[in-house]
């Protein structure tokens, strides 16, 4: 875990469902959890989203930091602590520090976010100031604007990578497969600058709150 201290909007929780656990019930619970862990937290935390990977058995649980600022990574110990008390039915608990980095409203701004869409990827050495234009400048405004997308938000991960964490909030998992969606992704600058995109992970996860 990086030790120095970095400027954090979010907090990101990770969680694993315990393997012969009854994931359904862990799941219908983890809202509710979530939403009391923000509570008694000693930073104060806002509830922002549970997104659950039923194929990964994952879940992405996010709190905004109601004063956003620089925190250390052992203020993160009580939190996983916790999560370690109070996180039954999940293991491999992982707590972040996220700073936000891009933001754009979408399209369908305003609607119910059913799905959470998640590309998480480290950057080439050297590519980050490339890559980084790239999503601010033309990648996320872009797929921000396409029908049934939501929220785009971009965050760097100061403590378990991918080091990017770009998401997207949906009104359906199948605005990945629009016309407007495929042609964001098929500009010539998404050519030149994804193939410098290392350990990436893709996930679509269903929005628990």
């Amino acid at each position: 875990m990086a030790q120095a201290s970095q400027f954090t909007d979010f907090i990101l929780v990770q969680l694993t469902a315990v393997p012969g656990a009854t994931g359904a019930a862990a799941q219908a619970a983890l809202a509710t959890k979530f939403a009391h862990f923000c509570e008694q937290s000693s930073l104060p935390l806002s509830l922002h989203r549970v997104a659950w990977s039923a194929p990964m058995q994952t879940a992405y649980c996010y709190a905004r930091l109601v004063n956003p600022g620089p925190l250390a990574a052992d203020d993160l110990l009580a939190m996983t602590d916790w999560w370690a008390v109070e996180g039954s039915g999940f293991s491999h608990i992982r707590v972040s520090r996220l700073e936000q980095v891009f933001a754009a409203p979408g399209r369908s701004a305003g609607e119910r976010a059913a799905f959470h869409y998640i590309v998480e990827m480290d950057p080439e050495a050297g590519w980050m100031p490339e890559i980084s234009r790239w999503y601010d400048g033309e990648h996320m405004p872009g797929l921000a604007g396409v029908e049934g997308c939501i929220l785009a938000l971009r965050m760097l991960n100061h403590d378990h990578g991918p080091y990017s964490l770009a998401c997207y909030d949906l009104v359906t998992d199948q605005a990945l497969h629009l016309p407007a969606w495929l042609a964001v992704r098929g500009t010539t600058w998404s050519d030149i600058t994804r193939p410098h995109f290392t350990n990436t992970i893709r996930t679509m996860f269903d929005t628990q709150a």
